[in-house]
């Protein structure tokens, strides 16, 4: 089921979210047997606390979250989703003087706290639901929790349910619900319609390469949006070792943070074009996979000499950023899990982006602030374009000596992304551990940043 909120006329508890500064103010209001109560708990309203409130005859009349203070909400989000986990079940409103981005967020965090993978084993649900609180758009947190829902499910698929033919059926599937359109192309076919990287990463693969292309909406500004979907890596003939082989099911997760991202747009209505390109492949060792020091072609007749076939990543969306220059567009926008020096430079919640245009890049900082979505831009510096021109071939997929590993993987991109307005996310796509409405496992980013910053970026 989507994550939705309880009706809203639905018989519900309150739940008090009070700060540890407003604390005995708040309580000496209480009926005396409640504030006993929770002076006899030890209740100091610290960031994470719950407690129940006694009514007559055993009930409970409601609950109070502890907020903390704000030094230690600015080293987290999404606190009260910590809350409903240990809420029991029922209907619950939210009694809190949060208002705008900031009950937004709480809310979306109720919605998000509800994710459950349960495909291969069942998951026990959480408990408590939750009204929308007044003041927020419920229908928008409803699509931005559904997109994160559909994002986090897609990356937690393993590999062995969730290859470049379930990633396609997933795409026609998403494709369906919104009346959208989607075409593929398949195997050699890659070949004879110019998509020569695509099908040099993906042939080796037990199920054939493809470039999936999605298009909604007929009137607007227009937005593509391109998304790794490398359903795993073994890293190629420059075989990864176990341990950095161990997550590889995640690294579609930027054409699943990309679906995610469309899925909220359809939703929504916005007013704009949208088109989704996946290249769909997985890098695997076979007699036909491709070779340390090959020479491939890209679509746009860019030569590229391939000096690690872990490095794949940005030669399938180099074919893809080329076809999506091919017609105009407002704005392209790639995401991909690209590379690991972008979670050393910034660590695993927070994704890197890349652009050249200013006022793309304040809006997505923004945008990314209030719908707590965490980026961080990097440059396009220009100085080290040298480092990726290897002197044989116009461009170098792996430039030997391991600095600025993002960056020069980002202006390789920027080679084939042409005059278009472009933004480039190095994202990690995947929650380490379980933090507040984030269990261990698939992670959407940047998806929430880029939907907020749209109707600055393209005047919806």
């Amino acid at each position: 089921m989507p994550p939705r909120f309880a009706a809203p006329d639905a018989p519900s508890l309150p739940l008090h979210v009070v700060d540890e500064a407003a604390l005995a103010d708040w309580r000496a209001a209480l009926p005396p047997a409640q504030a006993a109560w929770l002076t006899a708990t030890g209740f100091a309203a610290g960031l994470g606390e719950v407690a129940l409130l006694p009514g007559s005859e055993g009930s409970i009349a409601g609950a109070v979250a502890g907020h903390g203070n704000p030094d230690k909400r600015a080293r987290g989000r999404f606190h009260l989703a910590a809350a409903a986990a240990r809420l029991p079940e029922g209907v619950w409103h939210l009694d809190t003087a949060l208002a705008g981005a900031d009950l937004a967020t709480e809310a979306l965090g109720l919605l998000l706290a509800a994710y459950r993978f349960d495909r291969y084993r069942s998951q026990p649900p959480l408990k408590a639901q939750f009204k929308a609180p007044p003041g927020i758009d419920a229908p928008r947190v409803e699509a931005l929790a559904e997109a994160e829902w559909l994002t986090r499910d897609l990356i937690n698929t393993p590999a062995s349910d969730m290859g470049p033919e379930a990633l396609e059926d997933a795409l026609f599937a998403l494709a369906a619900r919104h009346g959208a359109t989607v075409s593929a192309i398949r195997g050699d076919d890659l070949i004879a319609r110019n998509f020569p990287l695509i099908h040099a990463v993906g042939r080796a693969g037990p199920q054939a390469p493809r470039l999936l292309d999605l298009r909604w909406g007929d009137a607007g500004p227009a937005l593509t949006l391109v998304g790794k979907g490398v359903c795993f890596d073994t890293g190629g003939l420059n075989l990864k070792p176990g341990e950095s082989m161990s997550l590889m099911k995640k690294d579609m997760g930027g054409a699943a943070t990309a679906m995610g991202l469309a899925q909220a747009i359809m939703a929504l209505g916005l007013p704009l074009r949208l088109r989704l390109l996946i290249p769909a492949v997985e890098n695997s060792v076979s007699a036909n996979a491709f070779r340390p020091q090959d020479i491939l072609r890209a679509r746009n007749g860019l030569s590229i000499e391939i000096n690690n076939t872990d490095a794949e990543g940005r030669l399938v969306l180099a074919d893809a950023l080329a076809l999506a220059c091919e017609e105009e567009t407002d704005l392209l926008i790639s995401m991909a899990t690209l590379t690991g020096a972008a979670r050393v430079a910034v660590g695993p919640d927070i994704a890197p982006f890349f652009t050249g245009d200013e006022a793309l890049a304040a809006a997505l900082a923004a945008a990314g602030a209030e719908g707590a979505d965490p980026v961080w831009r990097l440059p396009f510096h220009a100085p080290y374009e040298a480092m990726i021109e290897p002197g044989i071939a116009d461009l170098d997929n792996a430039p030997k000596g391991g600095f600025a590993g993002s960056i020069t993987a980002a202006l390789f991109l920027r080679r084939f992304a042409g005059a278009a307005r472009y933004a480039h996310f190095d994202i990690y796509g995947w929650q380490p551990a379980d933090a507040p409405a984030r269990p261990k496992g698939g992670l959407g980013q940047g998806a929430r940043a880029i939907l907020g910053a749209l109707p600055q970026v393209l005047g919806l």
